[in-house]
């Protein structure tokens, strides 16, 4: 079976490409620039408020608690000297408070710190304790030893997954350092605790 003229004719003719007339073509160059103009701008807009907020988780806003002007407010009420310890470079109070006694009756001073660790340490003091109270600030760990800091003869009271803590008693009255930072900060908490009652601050 031959091809008929009117085929060969139509298959040899050229594709015809689309042109653009010069103002179309302007067109899509425009839309093209404008897309990455509008780009431009976004990206200009969003780095610094990515980078702003970066910086902003990176460091943390902690309040700055007077420990010691609080204590001294404190004094008369509570009876004794509260704790104040002056604790090294990195260790920072982020609250400091006398707590009036609730139903279990026991006033006491409280005072919470972040270490240098990254952990929190709190400070509890009353010159009211009794073993109740002792066995609910301990949460209810066990005694598992002793540990010595500041000249104090500490009870260790600690539990896998639940904080450990410190007893002891200190110028006459009972301190419980807990929290989660090691016993090295611990035992730096617990020193300045017990120096800063021997000295009245």
């Amino acid at each position: 079976m031959s091809s008929t003229p009117e085929a060969h004719s139509t298959a040899d003719q050229p594709v015809a490409k689309p042109v653009l007339t010069p103002g179309a073509a302007k067109r899509a160059n425009a839309s093209v620039i404008g897309m990455i103009m509008a780009l431009s701008v976004s990206l200009l807009v969003l780095v610094p408020i990515m980078l702003l907020s970066a910086n902003s988780q990176s460091q943390v806003h902690r309040p700055t608690v007077d420990v010691s002007a609080v204590a001294a407010n404190a004094k008369d009420t509570a009876g004794f000297s509260p704790a104040a310890p002056a604790l090294p470079d990195g260790y920072s109070a982020n609250y400091a408070r006398w707590v009036a006694g609730g139903s279990d009756g026991v006033s006491q001073w409280d005072v919470g710190y972040v270490t240098p660790k990254q952990q929190f340490v709190s400070v509890v003091q009353t010159a009211t304790a009794n073993p109740t109270w002792i066995t609910q600030q301990v949460k209810d760990a066990p005694k598992t030893g002793t540990r010595s800091a500041g000249g104090v003869e500490w009870t260790l009271y600690d539990k896998p997954g639940v904080e450990k803590s410190y007893v002891g008693t200190v110028g006459g009255t009972t301190v419980i350092v807990s929290g989660s930072a090691d016993f090295s900060e611990f035992d730096v908490v617990a020193a300045a605790v017990a120096a800063s009652t021997a000295t009245g601050r």
